[in-house]
């Protein structure tokens, strides 16, 4: 139980370590436009919030993106938003592992429970063991 224990611990930390930094992304409208920047962080101890405080007016008129041409602060929108987290990749990978885990340890154990149906029908007679069972004797 404690290895077990161990090793449930070891997988969240895992996750969490993993799950920590999302990618985020800036996306920047001018006028009608819109583009989508990604958000590198560079400081390794910047977090998902400190990196979308980048991600303002400046910041997209910063990237002189061809859609931004002649737009003035007014003109720009901004939005910071973060897709494809580990976290939820995470977690859908999990989800189908379990459920093919579970179908699988479903079919195995069907399987076994035949085999030992067979053996059980075969037993205290001279045929080989689960082949044929008759009904009833004439």
């Amino acid at each position: 139980m404690n290895r077990l224990t161990t090793i449930f611990l070891s997988f969240f930390m895992l996750i969490t370590t993993i799950a920590a930094s999302p990618p985020s992304f800036c996306k920047c409208t001018c006028f009608s436009n819109s583009t989508i920047i990604p958000l590198s962080n560079t400081a390794p101890s910047s977090t998902s919030s400190s990196s979308c405080l980048t991600c303002n007016k400046a910041f997209c008129l910063a990237q002189r993106l061809p859609i931004c041409k002649d737009a003035e602060e007014k003109d720009v929108l901004t939005t910071c938003f973060q897709r494809d987290s580990r976290k939820d990749q995470i977690v859908v990978l999990t989800f189908i592992a379990g459920t093919l885990g579970l179908l699988a340890w479903a079919a195995v154990r069907k399987v076994v429970e035949q085999r030992r149906e067979g053996v059980r029908i075969g037993e205290g007679m001279s045929t080989p063991v689960g082949s044929y069972a008759p009904v009833g004797r004439s």
